[in-house]
């Protein structure tokens, strides 16, 4: 797990533990936790740590109040949820830091759940203000960090605190997350299938680049594959394209086949005049046509990526092959995604990149027979492009521990 203590490797009782979680989660206007799929994820770290007699102090941010306090972003829905689920009071503060926040938890005891305000009501909470870290890494002896979609970000609760406590650990979730991913980019069973799709070739070209080495057939789909055709000098019409990346992807390309890595592009699309629920559609190949759109890849493409995941020993899915929100475009991803749960249940490995990617698993139906889904978006990306990630940086080696 790159070399970092995880929460299954502290001695907790007696004592206060901050856990920074990650319950980002949608509300409806009522106030009403819509998804609660990441505050469920927290639950194995949570149980586990009360139950080796920890105080818990968690702390989360939700949405983007850019420093100030937004009322519709207070934490006290969500922490009514986490009530429920793990059947004990869980106390939402008004606060993040001061007097009042600092007298609750000097009276919690073991077994206690003390909910921060949200972090980012506090303006130094993303600048990563040092004064706010050193309050925050008062109020505990030991610190948890388990939102590993924000571990991307040097902020006072991701990479600050842990400079003024004395150990630091890994969650379970975020534990899983680094084995996972740390898996894939390196010592992952052969052959190696890289299913790459969304909107934006300027997201992935890290990724790809970093990849390259260690794949064997990169899949390319959705968006990002028109700036790979038109590298290719294939028609995309109105699709959506990058203009300015089509040289890039050209030197991908070449790099690719340098390496002997396989890259598969669509053969054909479903397109349309316009991106509309009722809008008529047709198949088109082997590119696009003038006035006429690329909105999922087409039924020859989706079984020849279906063709190939089905050879894989590893599968790391990063973005849909559509528009997959629209019915009319979803096709791609379905078979896609269900190519990859299908040779999971045959013993191969399956990361499932986070956002819409899980979002795309869920939708089909099929997230729980991947062997990993990802919570992080920004940060799965950034640790598979090899960049060392703050919040994973600041934890405590197993050499220091």
């Amino acid at each position: 797990m790159l070399g970092k203590l995880d929460v299954r490797d502290l001695g907790v009782a007696g004592k206060r533990v901050f856990v920074r979680v990650d319950f980002n989660v949608p509300l409806d206007e009522g106030g009403n936790v819509t998804d609660d799929r990441r505050i469920r994820a927290a639950l194995p770290t949570l149980t586990l740590l009360l139950d080796r007699g920890a105080t818990l102090i968690l702390g989360s941010h939700l949405g983007r109040p850019k420093g100030r306090v937004v009322e519709e972003l207070r934490l006290a829905p969500i922490a009514g949820r986490l009530a429920q689920m793990l059947d004990r009071n869980v106390m939402a503060l008004r606060s993040v830091v001061g007097p009042d926040v600092e007298a609750v938890v000097a009276k919690a005891e073991p077994g206690d759940v003390v909910l921060l305000e949200n972090l980012r009501f506090e303006p130094g909470e993303t600048a990563c203000d040092e004064q706010l870290s050193r309050d925050l890494a008062a109020l505990c002896d030991v610190y948890v960090n388990d939102a590993f979609g924000a571990a991307h970000r040097a902020h006072a609760s991701i990479s600050g605190i842990p400079r003024h406590v004395a150990q630091s650990a890994a969650g379970l979730l975020m534990a899983a997350e680094l084995e996972h991913l740390g898996r894939a980019l390196d010592g992952a069973e052969r052959p190696f299938v890289l299913v790459f799709g969304g909107a934006k070739v300027s997201d992935k070209v890290p990724v790809l680049r970093n990849l390259l080495e260690r794949v064997d057939v990169a899949l390319i789909g959705g968006g990002m594959a028109y700036t790979f055709l038109a590298a290719q000098g294939v028609d995309v019409g109105g699709s959506r394209l990058e203009p300015d990346l089509v040289s890039t992807a050209g030197e991908i390309l070449r790099e690719a086949e340098e390496r002997g890595v396989r890259v598969v592009l669509p053969t054909d699309h479903v397109v349309a005049e316009r991106l509309a629920e009722d809008v008529p559609t047709r198949v088109s190949a082997p590119g696009v046509p003038e006035g006429a759109m690329g909105l999922d890849v087409g039924p020859v493409t989706a079984g020849n990526f279906a063709m190939e995941i089905a050879q894989a020993r590893t599968v790391l899915w990063n973005g849909p092959m559509g528009v997959f929100e629209i019915p009319a475009f979803d096709s791609g991803t379905r078979v896609v995604a269900q190519a990859i749960a299908d040779v999971t249940s045959r013993g191969a490995t399956s990361v499932v990149g986070g956002g819409d990617t899980a979002a795309a698993a869920q939708l089909v139906g099929v997230a729980s027979r991947m062997t990993h889904v990802s919570t992080g978006g920004g940060a799965s990306l950034e640790l598979l492009e090899g960049k060392e990630l703050p919040g994973i940086a600041a934890l405590t080696s197993v050499e220091e521990s």
